[in-house]
């Protein structure tokens, strides 16, 4: 895997100018390397479920964007990478503050892209709420 092409500014000016509904809800881009990246979603009431914890599309979309930022900082500014798909496994609820990502790139293929990430709720960063898998084509 190469070294980091984009600072973590870098590639949240590009997520907010390609998905202004990730500007929206605050999403912040903390870190890149080239290899990974952590993104806080910082917490909002409108995204509890019944039950008082977060929902699950909150989590999906946080560790969907969190692997689009590891992409961005290990390709550069290319937006084209597809989410070809994202398998997510709930472990516990999490709180109902904000949430950190942590998505680390497994694989950097010519044309696929294969990532792991885990989100915890921001109090306990050492416990995962949830586990996700993702595949994702650079169709370039």
């Amino acid at each position: 895997m190469s070294q980091a092409k984009l600072s973590a500014n870098d590639v949240q000016a590009l997520i907010y100018g390609g998905l202004p509904v990730a500007a929206e809800s605050g999403l912040e881009i903390t870190s890149v390397d080239g290899k990974s990246a952590w993104v806080r979603q910082p917490f909002r009431e409108n995204q509890i479920r019944p039950g008082g914890t977060l929902s699950g599309p909150t989590m999906m979309a946080l560790a969907d964007a969190a692997m689009y930022a590891a992409i961005l900082g290990a390709l550069g500014p290319e937006k084209m990478a597809l989410t070809q798909d994202i398998h997510i496994r709930f472990l516990r609820p999490p709180k109902a503050e904000a949430l950190l990502c942590h998505c680390e790139i497994v694989q950097l293929g010519r044309r696929s892209i294969i990532l792991e990430a885990r989100l915890y709720s921001e109090s306990e960063p050492s416990k995962a709420v949830a586990f996700v898998t993702g595949n994702y084509i650079n169709p370039l």
